[in-house]
């Protein structure tokens, strides 16, 4: 099925989220392409979204995620599906459209609130809920050094990503289980996985049930801790995230004292992620670094120098 074809079809499973009871008929919705890139499609028409999931998506895990999504317990957390996922070609499922944040006002983002909603999640009765598989952070993180090496970039540039993906215990390498208790976690938290529903002025919630599944928490706060400690999210912004996430009594770290020893190691695989991708990125775009991406690299090669428990610690 060519991407063109998914879109497609995504059209027509979008304007039925929009119009349960009947087709459109000529209504005068738009319908707009969000996303269409190989791992992930995203159609709106109306108050509707429908989106393709990744091709080697596991059906029978999809299907749990959304489930949960869908489960009473995960009301004003997580977006609820329109439907049930669809087997198709590329699984598909619906969504009602939310207002995401916008880029263009970094001082509004809600920081707070998603460690609100990330400690909400973390402390949802599992045993309730429909069986879960792992969380797939890891598994993303290990994705992306697959992926940079297949880009074949400058070798000078991937060592320092390698010596620090060498150096992260295995579980956060995706080749072992995470140690300790697990937790309903999130997987890819950033702030593109929030939207406002109802749009425009709803409460935030958490869209994007990919990686939804049973793990570490510390990897939900892992991504800011990362941009905190590379230097591109400010201490106050940083501060106001981890305090709003331990006021709403979340697992993932102490509710207070130092951080880094539970934050360590997801902090540093999220980095050599980011820092992967970006390599993957700008080698097949024939681009330079920009100085975010060029943070996250180096970044890397201060992880790559340090003993692993001073790594991502900022105070270092």
């Amino acid at each position: 099925m060519t991407e063109s074809a998914v879109v497609r079809a995504l059209h027509s499973a979008a304007e039925s989220g929009a119009h349960p009871a009947g087709p459109c008929n000529g209504c005068g919705t738009t319908t707009s392409v969000l996303a269409d890139r190989p791992d992930g499609a995203v159609v709106r028409h109306g108050d509707a979204v429908a989106k393709a999931h990744a091709p080697d998506t596991d059906p029978a895990a999809l299907e749990a995620r959304v489930a949960v999504a869908a489960h009473p317990l995960l009301a004003g957390i997580l977006l609820p599906p329109l439907a049930p996922a669809a087997p198709a070609a590329r699984p598909v499922t619906t969504w009602p459209y939310g207002a995401p944040v916008d880029p263009a006002d970094p001082d509004a983002a809600p920081w707070e609130e998603a460690a609100a909603l990330l400690a909400r999640l973390h402390t949802v009765e599992q045993a309730a809920l429909p069986r879960l598989p792992p969380m797939r952070g890891p598994a993303k993180a290990a994705r992306a050094l697959a992926r940079m090496q297949a880009a074949a970039p400058d070798p000078s540039a991937t060592e320092p990503v390698l010596r620090a993906w060498r150096a992260l215990p295995a579980w956060a390498r995706d080749e072992a289980p995470a140690p300790g208790p697990s937790y309903l976690c999130h997987g890819d938290l950033h702030l593109g996985q929030l939207v406002r529903h109802p749009a425009p002025t709803g409460p935030w919630l958490l869209i994007d049930i990919d990686d939804l599944g049973l793990g570490d928490p510390a990897w939900d706060l892992a991504r800011p801790a990362a941009w905190y400690a590379a230097g591109l999210l400010p201490p106050e912004t940083w501060t106001r995230f981890l305090a709003a996430y331990r006021a709403a009594h979340g697992p993932a770290v102490p509710p207070d004292g130092d951080p880094w020893p539970r934050l360590d190691v997801p902090a540093r695989a999220l980095t050599v992620q980011t820092a992967a991708l970006a390599l993957a990125k700008s080698t097949a775009e024939r681009r330079e670094l920009d100085e975010a991406e060029r943070a996250m690299l180096d970044s890397c090669a201060r992880i790559a120098a340090l003993p692993p428990e001073l790594a991502s610690d900022p105070s270092s």
